[in-house]
C-alpha cells in the first residue's frame, strides 16, 4: 500500500484532539492501549489495560492527559508498518477491544431506497438499473423530510405498499423502530492499514463509510471513530435473513484509525453535521468518490443508542455503534448498468475532519490472516502483565 504522512491520518485539528487507540507490540506479543499526540505515541499500559476499561473511567480524557512518561513509538513508523502489512513490527490495531460491535441500518433515505432495490433485484446486480428507475419513479422526492415513525411516514409506507412496492426495509426506514444488529464479535474488528475481506461467494458488494460512536457500559457516548461496515449487496438482497452472512465475515469490519475522546469543545454535537468522505482507488485505475453527510441522518444519535441499549439490553463492557450510511454506489465500474462492486486490491479511504482517515485494502476474505487473538488470548496477556512479565521493554 502506498506510503502516507502521519498528519494525513490525524484529524484536521490534531493539537486539540485527545486520541487513543491500540498498538500491537511484538516485544510483549500483545496489544497496548496508547495515546497519540502529534507524532508521539505513548504506551498507557499497565495504567490502562483495555480501551473498554478506559471508556468506563469517570473522566477518560483527563486520565489520558495526566499520563506522563516518554513516548514509546513514532506515529510515522506505525503508519508505515500498518500500510505495509508488516506484522513483525509495531502497528496499529482496531482501537476497540472488549466492546460489542453493533450497527444501525437504513438510517438514511437514500440507503433505504438502495436496500429496496437490492431486495427487488433478489441480489442480481444486472437488474439494478432497471429496478432503480422503477423504484425512484414511485418514490419521487417525497421522502427527504419524513421523520421515521411519524404519521406522514406511515402514510407513505401504505402508499408504497398499495402500489406493490412493499419491502421490509420500509419498516425500519419509515417505521418507529430502527434496525440494530450485531456487526462483529468482540475482538474481531481490524484497524488502520489492515486488509478488509470480501468473501469469494459475493459478486456485488461495496464499502459503507460510517461514524462509529464509542459507548460506555452506562450508555454514555465517550468518543467516536470511523468504520467500514462492508456490505454484500447480493447476499442481503437475496434475503434479509442472510444479514449475518452478508455482514459478519473475517476482516469484514474495519474501525479506526483512533478514538477521539469527547473533551471541551468536541462533543456529540460536533458530529451531527460531520461530513465523511470515501474514495476507492482500484489497481485497474478505477476511482470512486462518495460522501456520508450526517446532517441528513433520519434518526438522532440518541434514538439509535436507546434502541441498542436500555432496560431491554445492557453491555457491561460498552459497545461500538455504527450509525449507518448515506452512501450506496451506483456508478458503473465495468459494463454499463452493472454498477459498482469491489475488486481485490481496492484501496478504501474513509475520512472526516474531526476523526482522521481510515485506510484499508480489499482482498478475498479467505486469503485474509485468520482471526486468532480473541478474548482468551487477551486475558492471558493481561495476566502475564499482572504477574510481572516485561511490559514496555524494547
Amino acid at each position: 500500500m502506498t506510503s502516507m504522512a502521519p498528519q494525513h491520518v490525524l484529524p484536521a485539528d490534531p493539537a486539540a484532539a485527545i486520541l487513543v487507540g491500540r498498538v500491537w507490540d511484538p516485544v510483549t506479543q500483545g496489544p497496548r492501549v496508547v495515546r497519540v499526540r502529534g507524532e508521539e505515541v505513548f504506551d498507557l499500559v499497565p495504567g490502562v489495560r483495555t480501551v473498554a476499561e478506559l471508556m468506563d473511567h469517570e473522566d477518560a480524557a483527563e486520565l489520558v492527559l495526566q499520563a506522563s512518561h516518554e513516548p514509546r513509538w513514532n506515529l510515522a513508523e506505525l503508519v508505515e508498518s500498518s500500510l505495509d502489512g508488516n506484522r513483525n513490527r509495531p502497528h496499529l490495531l482496531s482501537p476497540i477491544d472488549l466492546q460489542v460491535v453493533k450497527a444501525c441500518g437504513v438510517t438514511f433515505v437514500e440507503s433505504m431506497v438502495e436496500r429496496v432495490i437490492e431486495e427487488r433485484c433478489a441480489g442480481d446486480s444486472r437488474r439494478a438499473a432497471e429496478v432503480r428507475k422503477t423504484v425512484t419513479g414511485v418514490l419521487g422526492g417525497s421522502l427527504d423530510t419524513l421523520r421515521p415513525g411519524s404519521g406522514e411516514a406511515q402514510e407513505v409506507k401504505k402508499l408504497l405498499s398499495a402500489q406493490g412496492m412493499w419491502s421490509q426495509y420500509l419498516e425500519v426506514g419509515l417505521g418507529p423502530d430502527p434496525e440494530v444488529f450485531t456487526k462483529a464479535p468482540v475482538m474481531s474488528s481490524v484497524g488502520f492499514g489492515s486488509g478488509v475481506g470480501i468473501p469469494s461467494f459475493s459478486s456485488w458488494n461495496n464499502p459503507e463509510p460510517e461514524l462509529v460512536l464509542i459507548v460506555d457500559s452506562g450508555g454514555k457516548v465517550r468518543g467516536a471513530t470511523l468504520g467500514n461496515d462492508v456490505n454484500l449487496r447480493d447476499v442481503e438482497g437475496r434475503s434479509a435473513l442472510l444479514l449475518g452472512m452478508a455482514k459478519d465475515n473475517n476482516a469484514s469490519c474495519a474501525i479506526g484509525p483512533l478514538i477521539r475522546l469527547f473533551h471541551r469543545d468536541f462533543t456529540l454535537n460536533s458530529l451531527r453535521t460531520e461530513e465523511i468522505t470515501l474514495t476507492v482507488e482500484g489497481a485497474d485505475g478505477y476511482r470512486l468518490e462518495g460522501r456520508n453527510s450526517l446532517a441528513r441522518i433520519s434518526r438522532p444519535f440518541e434514538e439509535l443508542i436507546a434502541a441498542a441499549r436500555g432496560s431491554h439490553h445492557q453491555y457491561p463492557d460498552g459497545f461500538a455503534l455504527f450509525t449507518g450510511t448515506l452512501f450506496a454506489p451506483t456508478q458503473d465500474r465495468d459494463a454499463e448498468g452493472l454498477g459498482f462492486t469491489h475488486k481485490p486490491g481496492d484501496v478504501v479511504t474513509i475520512s472526516s475532519p474531526h476523526l482522521g482517515a481510515l485506510i484499508n485494502r480489499t482482498g478475498r476474505t479467505e486469503d485474509m490472516d485468520p482471526w486468532t487473538f480473541g478474548i482468551t488470548a487477551l486475558f492471558s496477556y493481561l495476566s502475564q502483565l499482572e504477574m510481572g512479565a516485561p511490559a514496555s521493554s524494547g
